[in-house]
């Protein structure tokens, strides 16, 4: 940078002896600190003749100003005298009572004392009250009543008002007149209101020594903020003079053509006015390039351009020769000054170098930034190494793998007597012949990444083609792979801990430079924050496959054989974490079947362990045949005591769950369902439409103290019936409304059979990584036709039970169950025997054959049958027990009007 001689803090020492013999031929003395400013501001300096030629341009203003301000004054006083005269002679004459008291016989008693007190108040100087002849009948003087107004009337007496400046009777005043007129238009009388000359110009006159003290105070600042500027010149200029001021830009001269940057001044025609040494020195510019054209300098063709253009260019860098130089050019006629341009020269060979250094290493940063914010954005062990390959090429290196023992992706501690398996590649290329994604190795010991396991350091081979152990690996592979160009090698061991996971391997090949120490340090960085972010993984690979484990292992393995419903479904976990959804398909007594949905709030293990206990208390509390709200009302039951234990125990709570329980009968073709703040089943028709049905909404399971609504539905043989849980209609993006649209969408264009069902509504509704467990079941309904059920009223008599054992042997004849005659007639008997003994009418008997052969005595009573050992003396109590031997399974059925005792026994 060129520094100017004014705004430094030292003079040259020639200049300043000059000056003190100067001052010494003149007799004066040596200024000092406090004296100096006096005689710069003498006149003979340049900062004196500016604050002369200051001072005189601002009292030039100041005295224009006070007489504008005076003159203003005045006519603003004349104008305001005018306006208040008008004002008061107008209201005073259109004020009540005036024009009346010119009527009067002695108008100037009336008016006289009113004029004088309008007067007063409103601050002139006379309000005269004058007839059509001008005699006045007030006046401020009442001497001056009864004589001729002295002023103009006849305007007035025309009707118009106006203003004028007289003289008067005291003296130079300015006057309104203003008529009084009747209703009809006619002039009957005149008002007169003025202000004298002396006290329109003693407003002025007031203001006048505020205006010359605004004057003065405006001087004084204006000569102080001069006299700032002055100083600030003197300062700038050292207090000297023109012949001074000339022999500083000698001074100035010299330093430019010092100065190691170079400085360029091209005219605007492209003619070269000036290069200072360092300029010659960089172009290499002749002893005679000032004045020729910058074209014939011989600069190469670039340079030449931008200095002839004249354009603006900020540190473009220009080689010339064997050098970098950083030029910037500016014109010179931006603010009316000459056309041309000027141009600085920088040598930045040496700068370059550096700056390429420092951004090789913000690359290194913003690579190690990317890779703590990249890598590990899931918990998967596969993704996450792909994140890494995939991050460093080709910023770092041309081509990536990652190498992890096989226990590691499968969530285990690694063992490193293993062989290790691929598990990620990113590179420039795909058909270089490096060992493929998904392919066990097994490196051998002189290779680069047995010894980098060995050792647990990373191991760098900048030259491949020297490297005989990594050869060895396999002779034909590598050798493809040189093929291709790749001639230098970093592996890195993947540490978390003590534990080492695998290898990232860091090839280089459309890059010349070979790995460095520095590129090593750089790659270890690297597989370090991935190694953290692998493990993590790899823990929570474990992790969830345990609970999934656990989860799968509550969930039914396959479902029951039975013929009421043909039952296909889905259950897919969700991939942050296992939940607590669950399904079950339940054989119930006589050929029903329950369906049952439900869903635990949350994830982890706690969710899966309480979706455990939920299903098992499902299981106990239907095989007591409950109606679904009672089963319901009983879980809800179970679910409060389990939470009023947990927190007890400072466990976590289940915090709610929800449930759907269906019982199908297929010889009524009647379904039953209760749902406890469950989403709505779906049925599909045969006909293809779909519709939710109307089941009544309860509250979730562990609110307690809410009762359970139930609702029936026929269903058409062949109907779908869907149960689902709210993951397959709800998720972050969209609400459940939406989801129950898209899968009634789903539902009408599935295929008839379940199977295709739970396929359809997957393939459309399921997301790419679902946040919540899903679970599907799909059931078409099936009916027993009449040929399959056979019933009987049964009056209450013990006569009657003859008759139900022979028909029931011709039905059983009909079927071709000639071999269970004899066991069905004693169930029979028994049964019926007990229900018209101890039950009530009405009794029924109805026989099913579906997988089994089912007899039922229904009678009215509620009252409960129990199994018990006879003695030997007894006379009774053995036909439960004789029902039980014979029979495969028994039990008791309770309904609105009664009960049912059923038995079912296989077919032979």
């Amino acid at each position: 940078m060129v520094r100017l001689l004014g705004r430094s803090g030292t003079r040259s020492p020639r200049l300043g002896e000059e000056r003190a013999q100067r001052r010494a031929r003149r007799g004066g003395t040596p200024r000092g600190p406090g004296t100096g400013l006096r005689p710069a501001l003498s006149g003979r300096s340049v900062a004196g003749q500016v604050f002369v030629l200051h001072v005189v341009i601002v009292l030039l203003l100041v005295a224009a100003a006070v007489a504008a301000l005076v003159l203003q004054g005045r006519i603003d006083s004349t104008q305001e005298a005018r306006n208040r005269s008008l004002a008061v002679a107008e209201t005073f004459a259109n004020a009540p009572g005036t024009r009346a008291a010119l009527d009067a016989p002695d108008p100037t008693a009336v008016l006289q004392p009113a004029a004088e007190a309008a007067r007063k108040a409103a601050n002139v100087d006379f309000i005269v009250v004058l007839n059509t002849d001008g005699i006045r009948y007030t006046h401020p003087k009442p001497d001056r009543i009864g004589k001729k107004f002295v002023g103009t009337i006849e305007p007035a007496l025309q009707g118009r008002s106006f203003t004028e400046e007289i003289e008067g009777t005291i003296g130079q005043l300015v006057q309104a007149v203003v008529p009084i007129e009747t209703p009809d238009g006619r002039v009957v009388g005149l008002v007169s209101s003025g202000i004298t000359t002396e006290h329109v110009g003693g407003a002025a006159n007031r203001q006048l020594p505020l205006v010359l003290g605004a004057a003065a105070a405006a001087l004084a600042l204006a000569l102080g903020g001069t006299a700032l500027v002055s100083r600030r010149l003197l300062r700038q200029t050292h207090g000297l003079g023109p012949h001074e001021m000339t022999r500083m830009y000698e001074h100035h001269d010299a330093v430019l053509h010092a100065v190691r940057e170079g400085v360029i001044i091209v005219s605007g025609g492209g003619g070269l006015l000036l290069a200072n040494d360092e300029a010659q020195r960089l172009l290499r510019l002749p002893p005679d390039a000032e004045g020729r054209q910058v074209s014939d300098l011989g600069l190469d063709p670039d340079t030449a351009e931008l200095l002839a253009s004249g354009r603006v260019a900020t540190d473009e860098v220009h080689l010339v020769g064997d050098r970098l130089l950083a030029i910037n050019q500016r014109p010179t006629d931006l603010r009316g000054g000459p056309p041309g341009s000027v141009t600085t020269l920088r040598d930045s060979t040496e700068l370059r170098a550096l700056s390429g250094r420092a951004e090789q290493a913000r690359e290194r940063l913003d690579m190690l930034y990317s890779a703590g914010v990249g890598i590990g954005t899931s918990l998967d062990v596969t993704r996450t190494a792909q994140e890494l390959a995939q991050l460093v090429v080709p910023r770092f290196a041309d081509y990536v793998t990652v190498d992890l023992f096989e226990a590691v992706l499968s969530g285990d501690a690694p063992d490193t007597g293993t062989k290790l398996r691929r598990a990620a590649y990113s590179g420039i290329r795909k058909d270089i012949p490096l060992y493929p994604v998904g392919e066990r190795i097994d490196f051998i010991p002189t290779s680069p990444q047995a010894r980098s396991l060995l050792t647990g350091q990373s191991v760098v081979e900048p030259e491949l083609r020297a490297a005989t152990g990594w050869h060895a690996q396999h002779p034909e592979r590598t050798s493809g792979v040189m093929e291709h160009g790749v001639h230098s090698l970093i592996t890195a061991p993947l540490r978390a801990g003590s534990l080492v996971l695998g290898l990232v391997n860091f090839w280089r090949a459309e890059k010349p430079e070979p790995f460095d120490t520095e590129d090593q340090e750089l790659a270890e960085e690297l597989v370090a924050r991935a190694a953290v972010s692998i493990d993590n993984a790899r823990r929570y690979t474990r992790e969830h496959t345990m609970a999934v484990t656990l989860q799968r292992s509550l969930l039914p393995r396959s479902l029951p054989e039975q013929n009421a419903l043909d039952v296909a479904y889905r259950y897919l976990p969700a991939q942050a974490g296992v939940g607590g959804d669950w399904f079950d398909v339940l054989p119930l007594s006589g050929a029903r079947v329950a369906l049952v949905v439900g869903d635990v709030v949350g994830h982890g293990l706690h969710a899966a362990a309480t979706m455990g206990r939920l299903r098992t208390a499902v299981h106990n509390f239907s095989a007591l045949d409950l109606a679904p709200d009672e089963l319901l009302a009983l879980l809800d039951d179970m679910v409060t005591r389990i939470d009023q234990h947990e927190a007890e125990g400072g466990s976590a709570l289940v915090t709610g769950a929800t449930c759907l329980y269906a019982v199908y009968d297929p010889a009524s073709r009647q379904c039953t369902l209760a749902r406890a703040g469950h989403p709505p089943p779906a049925l599909v028709r045969p006909d293809g439409s779909v519709e939710f049905l109307q089941v009544p909404a309860g509250p979730p399971l562990g609110l307690g103290g809410l009762p359970f609504e139930t609702a029936e539905v026929e269903l058409d043989e062949g109907s779908r019936l869907v149960l689902y849980t709210d993951g397959l209609v709800e998720d972050r993006t969209r609400d459940i409304d939406e989801g129950l649209e898209l899968l009634r969408v789903a539902l009408e264009g599935a295929g008839p059979s379940p199977e295709d069902t739970c396929r359809a509504v997957v393939d459309a509704r399921l997301p790419a990584r679902p946040s919540d467990d899903i679970a599907l079941i799909v059931a078409r309904t099936r009916a027993l036709g009449p040929d399959q059920v056979a019933h009987w009223e049964v009056p209450s008599d013990p006569a009657a039970v003859a008759e139900v054992r022979a028909a029931v042997t011709r039905q059983l004849t009909v079927w071709g169950l000639d071999e269970a005659v004899f066991t069905t007639e004693l169930i029979l008997s028994e049964l019926v025997t007990n229900a018209i003994r101890y039950g009530g009418p009405p009794i029924r008997v109805r026989v099913l054959r579906d997988r089994t052969l089912i007899c039922e005595v229904f009678d009215g009573s509620s009252t409960a049958p129990h199994l018990r050992y006879a003695a030997m003396t007894d006379e009774g109590g053995r036909g439960l027990f004789l029902v039980a031997q014979l029979a495969e399974r028994w039990g008791t059925r309770y309904l609105p009007g009664g009960k049912v005792i059923w038995a079912e026994q296989p077919l032979p």
